[in-house]
């Protein structure tokens, strides 16, 4: 049998290319009278708790962001703005020119796959409309779940719904919120996607000290599955 039976996946900076907040956030801020750098350094400094919904819905997350940045929006604003937003995060969103390719090279092995995502409400409502959707077996929102990585709750989450042990697993990601040691402290083998694009990419609590197993692509990750022992 196959020397995996999963492979899960990040998703920013490792399904996508690097990623950086394009213009049309500050287009937001300014229309909701926020200062769009004073949002920011909001953003950066809440996504873990945003990540983890701990601001509530999207519109009350996104109310909570334009508030600590000094704007006070009028009634139904907020709500307004709420297309404008998804759209400014499916616009920092690339995937990788290999994506879609080794995600149907994976399946066609017999090999389930799944995305872990630390992410806010925006991805769950973009994500349908990608490529790569159909190509998921499973999909775990942290947003949705209520934790993060590295807690373990969301690695098993993913092994739950794709019926496997974290054993059979392995795990591929760029390596922020510590996601890679997350990974291997539950049993999976996990694997640093270090394309050359990530030099810039916008990532939280990254996995410095990670010593293990490198590709450089998506597509070297079929070699990791078909060189690897078989599972007995």
């Amino acid at each position: 049998m196959p020397a995996y039976r999963a492979v899960v996946f990040d998703f920013f900076g490792t399904l996508t290319r690097s990623v950086q907040r394009g213009p049309q956030h500050a287009a937001i801020a300014r229309a909701l009278g926020a200062d769009p750098e004073t949002m920011v350094g909001v953003l950066d400094r809440t996504f873990r708790a945003r990540a983890c919904g701990r601001y509530g819905s999207a519109e009350a997350t996104l109310r909570f962001v334009i508030e600590q940045s000094g704007g006070r929006p009028r009634p139904g604003a907020i709500r307004a703005a709420m297309p404008a937003r998804v759209d400014a995060l499916r616009a920092d969103t690339r995937l990788r020119a290999d994506a879609v390719s080794a995600l149907t090279a994976i399946r066609d092995r017999g090999v389930r796959t799944a995305l872990i995502s630390d992410c806010t409400h925006e991805l769950p409502a973009f994500l349908p409309g990608l490529p790569v959707a159909p190509l998921l077996d499973a999909q775990i929102f942290s947003v949705e779940l209520g934790v993060c990585k590295p807690d373990p709750r969301i690695y098993l989450a993913a092994c739950e719904r794709l019926d496997v042990h974290p054993e059979e697993c392995l795990y591929v990601g760029d390596g922020g919120s510590h996601e890679l040691t997350g990974a291997a402290a539950v049993g999976m083998t996990p694997v640093r996607l270090a394309a050359l694009d990530l030099a810039d990419h916008l990532v939280f609590d990254a996995d410095t000290t990670f010593t293990g197993r490198t590709v450089r692509s998506l597509t070297e990750v079929l070699t990791l599955l078909d060189h690897a022992p078989a599972l007995v």
